[in-house]
């Protein structure tokens, strides 16, 4: 039952019913209904401000979680990387070393990836940069992965023909040891140039022999050149194949091997002359190391040939020697028809019989 309400008459002095009209009581109850409103609003904005509701604490608790997921991801990724690290490290400084490979350079293994945005498709979350991150982390590993394992199937590939390998690189010299006339070598490096008299590089060794001499072919491979050269007279150049390396045989007595020739190490692919510019009968020899006419010190190359005794006492002879037998540019080989170079085919008594293939 509704409560009836009373006011106070001054005029009557005595008590009125009081009547509300329906615009009094809208208004009252519109009152009542924005005051509850602003309340209830308060409360629930103070109550998210210190609490946490169901939703939102299940909410956290997975974030957290995959927080800690993240971190665990990261971690084993840093991990893997070292892992990774140290493979290529073992791969560049022990693998390729033994085999003769050179390393892979730096810039390929660590190259990133251009182009089209990988990640767009990530962003706009809370925690994109987390996850863009993780990505882009695992991305790279994973490529280098990739290039590691390129390198390993070269390496196993060059395993699998190692014993070719080792019969075509270059192990023995050039002409026998009892051939060398008094043990005489020219040393490989700086010398005075004995016909233009300037300081010139000398790109090979010399040895001294009597016209005639065999020159052995000092590691397997094929004949690439088998010319007249300016002034390193006749000359063949071999190409080593699978190693890469290669020789050459200067100042023969005519033209050797024909281009072409397969060769075993220690088969005769000329004979020792004085063609070109030389000073006395020798043959000038050069080993060049992955690319032709980059030249390396050949007296590191003749360990199937000698004792350590007789490699040190040889070492010691060409630090030693004032022999200069020819000389000529590094990088440039005389040109025939620009260089007045005598050619004495007919200097030696010796065989003229031609070479096998």
């Amino acid at each position: 039952m509704a409560k009836i309400k009373y006011r106070y008459n001054p005029e009557t002095l005595s008590y009125d019913i009081v009547t509300s009209t329906f615009k009094e009581k809208f208004i009252r109850f519109i009152v009542l209904i924005a005051v509850g409103t602003v309340i209830s609003v308060s409360y629930f904005a103070v109550y998210s401000l210190f609490f946490d509701t169901p939703k939102e604490r299940v909410l956290n608790n997975r974030m957290a979680s995959l927080k800690f997921d993240y971190q665990v991801l990261m971690r084993d990724l840093a991990y893997t990387e070292n892992v990774l690290s140290d493979i290529q490290k073992r791969d560049d400084n022990i693998y390729r070393i033994v085999l003769e490979s050179s390393p892979i350079p730096t810039s390929i293994r660590q190259s990133g990836f251009g182009g089209v945005n990988r990640y767009k498709s990530l962003e706009g979350y809370e925690n994109s940069e987390l996850v863009i991150a993780a990505f882009n982390y695992a991305d790279i590993i994973t490529k280098q992965l990739y290039i590691q394992s390129i390198s390993f199937d070269e390496l196993i590939d060059k395993t699998f023909h190692k014993e070719q390998m080792d019969a075509s690189r270059p192990a023995i010299m050039p002409i026998a040891k009892k051939d060398m006339r008094n043990h005489l070598v020219a040393n490989y490096g700086w010398r005075l140039h004995p016909v233009y008299k300037v300081w010139m590089i000398h790109t090979g060794l010399d040895f001294g022999a009597k016209a005639g001499t065999p020159i052995y072919a000092t590691g397997d491979g094929t004949v690439m050149e088998s010319e007249f050269r300016g002034g390193y007279g006749w000359t063949v150049v071999i190409d080593h194949g699978l190693v890469g390396y290669h020789t050459l045989y200067a100042h023969l007595m005519k033209q050797g091997a024909e281009v072409g020739t397969k060769v075993k190490r220690g088969q005769v692919i000329g004979y020792v002359g004085r063609t070109g510019t030389a000073t006395s009968t020798h043959v000038h020899y050069e080993v060049h190391k992955n690319g032709y006419r980059n030249r390396v010190n050949p007296i590191h190359y003749f360990y199937y040939d000698m004792t350590e005794e007789e490699y040190f006492s040889l070492v010691e002879a060409a630090q030693n020697s004032e022999e200069i037998f020819d000389e000529w540019p590094v990088f440039d080989d005389f040109d025939d028809e620009n260089e007045d170079v005598e050619v004495d085919n007919n200097m030696i008594e010796g065989d003229d019989e031609e070479l096998s293939n």
